[in-house]
């Protein structure tokens, strides 16, 4: 029993692979999470606007 406790726990001695595709690092993600991140602060911006100008025409 002690040998099978033993043997959950080892590590496995291939590690996770993964395969990053073109963009998906280095300069290109920063540019695309700058990207993400400048389009998600306009769009914030103008649905914060809109709903600013319908809460004061609800309120006159």
């Amino acid at each position: 029993m002690k040998l099978f406790a033993m043997r959950w726990f080892e590590r496995d001695k291939e590690p996770q692979r993964f395969y990053l595709l073109p963009g998906m690092g280095g300069k290109a993600r920063r540019r695309k999470e700058l990207r993400h991140l400048r389009w998600s602060l306009a769009v914030a911006l103008v649905v914060s606007g809109v709903l600013a100008c319908a809460l004061y025409l609800l309120s006159r």
